[in-house]
């Protein structure tokens, strides 16, 4: 009754022209823009909240609740949900990595040959296995590459984020966003046989993703090496990288002390203290973690992680004496046995997005100690124990081997160094790479549909033991596949009211003053710069159907159009928030949001007029 009310009161404001229909799902447009990029959400919560609104108003929206769950099973989201599984498979036969040693090996000291390395390497494999698990892979390679040929990591991983954007652009299953715009376009197709869509090809637009790559590979090579700064210093002590000899301390129990006697839990575990004791040495024999229960004697030297306001307090009531602290991530951890310090960044999917510290038990269930805390460049390294951990915040972390041998095989974790005992199934990887190839091949030769040859590999990976059963679950970024299933509805609303048309006409009257192709450039600048705020597959959603209408308005090609959105969403390099990789390499590479900007917007304005002139030469503009 009160939103029919409320829509009666509007439809005598609006002109004719829009219907209350269409502002109800322009309404719904605006608030899950709102949601994305103020991150007040998870995303996926996001998209399902506007997958019940358009149930819920679906006498405006015109989505029926068999069509508001069309997304759970758009062929889009089961390919998408099937390479994800097979690109875990890839990663358990460890081939990715074994690539990325020999990449190391060939490059040496050469900051150049790292670059060209990592490039080369990063963006044909994303053409092929879905480039999220790529850049989570090789993360800690190109880290100990860059450590170990005295680079500034800051100087290769943002170019691994962007690499793997441009390989995505090879074929069709580079990335979740080409599938899905896929899916969308052949849609349309179905709906409109006049506008010419169709699902692409495997391999239709790879002469495009071709030059896109090589054209942004020579721009990484030359102009962006030189733009990009070197925020984390080239020698590996993350000590010193984090600033953290101000939080560091070693101090000694007095005899008169009241801690003595106490746990290391009981004198010094209340939280409102915010003390870490990373370490209790004893007559020279050194303690560990867990250290909650560890009683406290007299001369016991504790090394703590503090504030100095916090540290001068504890000093003055219990009488502590101040013997210094480790300057360096040596004299932090002189011994070869003593606890590894690793940055540790989080991933989509992770158990701790939305936790904080304090509420996912992280310090109980890892034996594991956070000195410091980094979230969307800033790094924090007193009181974050009750900070909201987002997608990828990065948490410096020491914790002894075996804790961190754990974290290493924990999804929920992005660990920043390699390790050489990782247990990888090596004896698997001709039958991983010839399924890849199966399930590449057999669309590109339309033998079968994308979607049934991804499940397909799904099931032939379980067959040849490359996947466990059980890690089939484990293996999905389940966030993805809810934003997915929850925004599909949202670009159908938007078809079936008439507010796609209505913008793609309201688009298409830049004919007058421009020529077809900028009417084109226009769709992919405007997608570049919504995807920068907001998931790059809501953007596909929302502007492959404005730029398919506008296409017809002006009596263009409207596969161009679809195209242009689709490379334009699939390369968001100007903010880190814009696509996923970016996340990823944020936090070990030290930046700032205004690198990327510096980085990536000259990027992302040379690929645009790339991608334009490359798509009218190649299918022209012209319906």
């Amino acid at each position: 009754m009160f939103f029919s009310t409320l829509v009666s009161a509007v439809q005598g404001l609006v002109p004719a022209a829009v219907t209350v229909d269409m502002l109800v799902v322009f309404a719904l447009i605006l608030l899950s823009l709102v949601l994305f990029a103020t991150e007040w959400l998870p995303i996926d919560v996001t998209a399902i909240v506007v997958m019940v609104l358009l149930m819920v108003l679906e006498p405006w929206t015109q989505i029926t609740p068999q069509e508001g769950l069309s997304g759970f099973a758009s062929p889009a989201t089961i390919t998408v949900l099937a390479m994800l599984i097979l690109s875990t498979g890839v990663n358990r036969t460890g081939i990715v990595q074994h690539i990325g040693r020999k990449m190391a090996a060939f490059a040496g000291n050469s900051q150049t040959k790292q670059l060209a390395a990592t490039i080369s390497v990063t963006g044909p494999v994303s053409g092929f296995i879905n480039n999220t698990p790529v850049v989570a892979i090789l993360v800690p390679v190109v880290a100990d590459l860059a450590h170990k040929g005295k680079t500034s990591p800051s100087k290769l991983l943002m170019p691994l984020s962007f690499a793997s954007m441009l390989g995505g652009t090879l074929t069709v299953i580079g990335t979740s966003t080409n599938i899905l715009a896929s899916d969308i376009a052949a849609q349309l197709g179905r709906e409109s046989p006049g506008l010419g869509l169709h699902a692409f090809g495997m391999f239709e637009f790879t002469k495009l993703g071709v030059i896109v790559f090589a054209v942004g590979s020579v721009y990484l090579m030359t102009v962006g090496v030189r733009l990009l700064p070197k925020r984390v210093p080239a020698e590996d002590d993350l000590v010193e990288e984090y600033a953290l000899q101000e939080y560091l301390a070693d101090v000694v129990v007095p005899a008169d002390s009241s801690l003595i006697g106490q746990t290391v839990h009981e004198a010094l575990g209340n939280d409102d203290l915010d003390i870490d004791v990373l370490q209790l040495i004893r007559y020279g024999e050194q303690f560990l973690e867990p250290l909650a229960r560890k009683e406290i004697h007299e001369n016991d030297t504790l090394r703590l992680r503090t504030n100095r306001e916090t540290l001068e307090r504890i000093m003055r009531s219990e009488g502590l004496t101040f013997v210094g602290g480790p300057r360096s991530e040596s004299e932090l951890h002189p011994g070869e046995e003593e606890p590894v310090m690793v940055e540790v960044v989080i991933p989509s999917g992770s158990f701790l997005v939305g936790e904080s510290l304090a509420s996912s038990t992280f310090r109980q269930r890892y034996d594991a100690n956070v000195l410091a805390f980094r979230t969307r460049g800033k790094v924090v390294r007193d009181r974050f124990e009750d900070i909201d951990i987002r997608v990828g915040d990065t948490l410096l972390v020491q914790a002894p081997p075996d804790s961190l041998t754990r974290l290493v095989q924990n999804e929920d974790f992005i660990v920043a160094h390699e390790f050489d005992d990782a247990d990888y199934r090596t004896e698997k990887t001709p039958f991983a790479v010839a399924i890849i190839a199966g399930v590449v091949a057999l669309p590109a030769f339309n033998v079968l549909p994308i979607v049934v040859s991804a499940l397909g590999g799904v099931v032939a990976m379980i067959l040849t033991g490359v996947l466990k059963p059980n890690e089939l679950y484990k293996s999905v970024e389940w966030n993805v596949i809810f934003l997915l299933a929850g925004v599909i509805p949202l670009g159908v609303a938007l078809q079936q009211t008439g507010a796609a048309a209505l913008l793609g006409d309201a688009v298409a009257s830049t004919a007058t003053f421009l020529p077809a192709i900028g009417v084109l450039w226009v769709f992919y600048l405007a997608t570049g710069l919504l995807t920068s705020v907001i998931s790059n597959n809501a953007s596909v959603v929302l502007m492959i159907p404005v730029a398919a209408s506008a296409a017809q308005s002006i009596g263009a090609n409207a596969f161009s159009f679809v195209l242009a959105v689709t490379f334009a969403a699939s390369t968001a390099f100007m903010t880190p928030v814009g696509y996923q990789t970016n996340l990823f390499v944020y936090g070990p590479g030290g930046y700032t949001f205004s690198d990327f900007l510096r980085v990536g917007a000259p990027l992302q304005l040379l690929l645009s007029v790339v991608t334009v002139a490359g798509i009218a030469f190649f299918w022209g503009v012209g319906a």
